[in-house]
């Protein structure tokens, strides 16, 4: 079994569209950059489905970033991706989280943003608050506010795995459908350990049999970090001179560190100089 992979799925005699995500290997790669508490762990993966599944249904090349903010024990949690399927995520909290901590322990009144930014034309963001049961009741808000399309979202993860399944009315087929209530019954009946243990395929023929559905050839998810030494150095010259010569007075060096990989650029005077002196030295060319 593939353990990183999107599958989309039609059903042939109903207006109805169908996506699978199972993680693994991309889901442990962003776990093993912080020690996160077990709720979180588990909130993560759900995020990591969701933000795949919602990736899926963009019809643009670029970004979108699913991020959830709050006044709780836990500021902050987001999932960046993009049209290739390519993630990648980090959380911030203080403080203890019981393992069994609910949507609204973690954040408090908090809230989430969806934000889509294709390379070309504008950017959207939509916006909705935290105050639903889980986060694929959020999700569905979401579709519901944003979209009008009828959708059901399932999210699960373990620490270990984390899949995810999304049922949608298409497009220009938004009206109610009787079709979608009963797939959607069927959809509802999945559970956790059936998507992490089975293939898609065996998925949607026990959910499905009585259906004619096709599907589509699976799509690889990867994590991938976009931080780099260049990037980092491009943050330290945004400082001046002076106070990034006053960092190195007291400390001999500056550690630029990534969130979302834990990898740490570091930077000594000769760097920094060298830096400077190339930042110098564009100045007076221009």
């Amino acid at each position: 079994m593939n353990n990183d992979m999107l599958h989309r799925y039609l059903f042939d005699d109903a207006d109805v569209r169908g996506e699978i995500v199972q993680l693994e290997n991309c889901y442990q790669e962003v776990l093993s950059a912080h020690d996160y508490p077990v709720a979180l762990q588990h909130l993560l993966g759900e995020l990591m489905a969701a933000t795949s599944l919602l990736t899926a249904t963009i019809k643009f090349t670029g970004d979108i970033s699913v991020q959830l903010q709050g006044d709780g024990p836990v500021s902050l949690a987001v999932i960046n991706g993009n049209n290739e399927q390519v993630l990648r995520g980090v959380s911030r909290w203080k403080g203890e989280i019981a393992d069994d901590a609910s949507l609204q322990e973690m954040f408090g009144k908090g809230y989430m943003v969806i934000t889509l930014t294709p390379d070309e034309g504008e950017r959207y963001q939509g916006i909705v608050s935290l105050d639903h049961v889980n986060l694929a009741a959020c999700l569905e808000e979401y579709f519901n506010q944003s979209e009008q399309l009828p959708s059901q979202i399932q999210l699960f993860a373990n620490g270990k795995q984390a899949a995810g399944m999304l049922l949608q009315v298409l497009p220009t087929k938004s009206e109610q459908n009787d079709d979608f209530e009963h797939l959607s019954t069927l959809t509802a009946t999945i559970k956790a350990e059936e998507l992490f243990t089975l293939e898609a395929p065996e998925v949607l023929h026990r959910l499905y049999h009585q259906e004619e559905v096709r599907l589509f050839d699976p799509v690889d998810v990867t994590f991938k970090c976009t931080c780099s030494r260049d990037r980092s150095a491009a943050a330290i010259k945004t400082l001046s001179q002076a106070e990034i010569e006053a960092i190195l007075a007291e400390d001999d060096k500056i550690d630029m560190g990534c969130e979302y990989c834990n990898q740490v650029y570091t930077f000594d005077a000769i760097d920094v100089a060298a830096l400077y002196a190339g930042s110098h030295s564009s100045d007076a060319k221009q």
